[in-house]
């Protein structure tokens, strides 16, 4: 049992299970919505915080580099301590760092906040988690769907409402709010959600979880400012030689640790290894969409294909993905339970592409943007519901915390190398509008051909994982489906 009870007696058995899902999908939201609020604030922090625009953008920086390391770190914790009792550390983490920023106008106070909000980033695998342990198989499939698309989902709403707060209040109001939504987390998880008894008891690989740290940071932190310190200047080269050197060092001690901190020959099985690239490839599609869309249709109308839209109305475009992703989650878990999740995948790139296709013909006429973000939204729904669900039904019940830790990596992975290579576009596309650089239509419709061809390759990679040699329904009558503490493996 969790030794940190809940202050308050817990519901009921029967009340806890119906809880479980939704108290876990309003973490998962309010995740994505941490990550997504800041974003409207970047043009005006210099300002605000009397620093430099380099320095603001490390409040962003900070989060997807803390984010990227600890995801696997706490994974492996929840596997081996307790799954409710890590995710509702890390909600702790995520809440500190809101009122740290709600406090502070300090550059490096709000930098150091935001690295502590990344922790935030291991709530949706350790919660996927969770679910397979504690649901009966007929709920599982939808619930880890709902999860996943929470990351859109919170991601959606929280621009268009960061934006309206920054537009009609002062922008520390934004942070109190997001403190007082993290207090509730963490209430809302020690009341009702129970704690898995499922676990992967052993030392901590403290040596694996530095290395891993030291070889992401180097990783991300190179691509993130590639752009921004030049490709081929000396920093961004060490950082990239420091990285191979320091992950090859890595990958060759895991392989001979008995208690590592990632299970490599785990993921270097097919199915787990497939999935993982399918995440990064799957990523890097996704998030093209929201960069893009957001720069597009505030571009001044002079550039004869801009819509001049304010932030507030850019948040709003985006809500119907949003919602879209909502509505479609259980469509996924559907076609996963009747297909296998690997056809989930496939047909969810696929339908990304189809997006990409749709903006690339029109993105001059705002239905035809909304349209295809949309489109595009509801691939990634499809998409990322089937990436869990894929792990879930790979790894053993013990693991399944670390592995989908892994998982969500690559998709940041995919997202760091998205959004440095449509800036490496947008920047050698541009046009001067008003004595001001500024992209060109072509420059954003190579952006969206990169990502759909992207797009593509995931739903090739889906194509190649290994099929499920049992189907679902199948499993369902001899009580084999992966979770709920019998820590078989299937389809290993």
């Amino acid at each position: 049992m969790d030794q940190q009870g809940p202050i308050s007696p817990p519901p009921p058995a029967g009340l806890r299970t119906r809880l479980t899902v939704p108290v876990l999908a309003m973490c998962g939201t309010l995740m994505a919505v941490m990550q997504t609020v800041v974003v409207p604030l970047l043009p005006d922090l210099p300002r605000l915080t009397h620093s430099s625009a380099g320095a603001v953008s490390w409040m962003v920086t900070a989060t997807l580099l803390s984010g990227a390391v600890l995801t696997p770190v706490l994974g492996r914790a929840g596997d081996m301590y307790g799954k409710r009792r890590v995710l509702t550390g890390a909600l702790a983490l995520m809440t500190v760092g809101s009122v740290m920023c709600a406090l502070s106008s300090d550059i490096t106070v709000l930098i150091a906040a935001r690295a502590l909000q990344g922790a935030a980033a291991s709530v949706v695998p350790l919660s996927i988690s969770i679910l397979r342990d504690e649901l009966p198989p007929e709920r599982r499939g939808s619930a880890v769907a709902m999860m996943s698309s929470t990351v859109g989902i919170g991601a959606a709403l929280g621009l268009p409402l960061a934006a309206m707060v920054v537009q009609y209040a002062d922008w520390h109001t934004m942070f109190w709010m997001t403190s007082a939504l993290g207090a509730l987390g963490v209430t809302a998880v020690s009341w009702a959600v129970r704690e898995s008894p499922v676990r992967q008891p052993g030392r901590f690989d403290v040596p694996g979880a530095l290395g891993l740290a030291v070889g992401l940071v180097s990783l991300l932190l190179g691509v993130s400012q590639g752009g921004q310190w030049g490709w081929s200047s000396p920093r961004v080269l060490g950082l990239f030689v420091a990285s191979v050197a320091v992950l090859a060092l890595w990958w060759w001690r895991q392989l001979r640790t008995e208690q590592p901190l990632v299970d490599l020959r785990l993921v270097t099985r097919p199915r787990v290894g497939l999935s993982h690239v399918a995440a990064l490839l799957t990523g890097f599609a996704f998030y093209a969409n929201s960069l893009v869309t957001a720069q597009l249709v505030q571009a001044p109308k002079a550039t004869g294909y801009g819509l001049g839209l304010s932030i507030v109305a850019t948040g709003l475009c985006l809500l119907p993905g949003g919602v879209t992703m909502l509505l479609f989650s259980p469509l996924s878990a559907r076609i996963s339970a009747s297909r296998g999740p690997r056809i989930t995948l496939a047909i969810g790139a696929a339908v990304i592409a189809c997006g990409y296709a749709l903006r690339i013909a029109d993105s001059r006429d705002l239905w035809m943007v909304i349209l295809g973000a949309t489109v595009v939204s509801t691939g990634t729904t499809l998409a990322y519901s089937a990436l869990p669900t894929l792990i879930l039904r790979a790894v053993p019940a013990e693991q399944t915390a670390s592995a989908n830790g892994v998982n969500v990596l690559m998709r940041t992975i995919g997202q760091a190398t998205s959004s440095a290579a449509v800036a490496a576009v947008l920047v050698h596309h541009t046009s001067l509008v008003g004595g001001a650089p500024v992209p060109t239509l072509h420059g954003y419709l190579l952006a969206f051909a990169m990502a759909g061809a992207v797009a593509l390759a995931a739903c090739a990679a889906a194509l190649t994982i290994p099929g499920d040699s049992t189907p679902e329904k199948v499993r369902r009558a001899r009580g084999r489906t992966p979770g709920a503490r019998d820590g078989a493996m299937e389809g290993a």
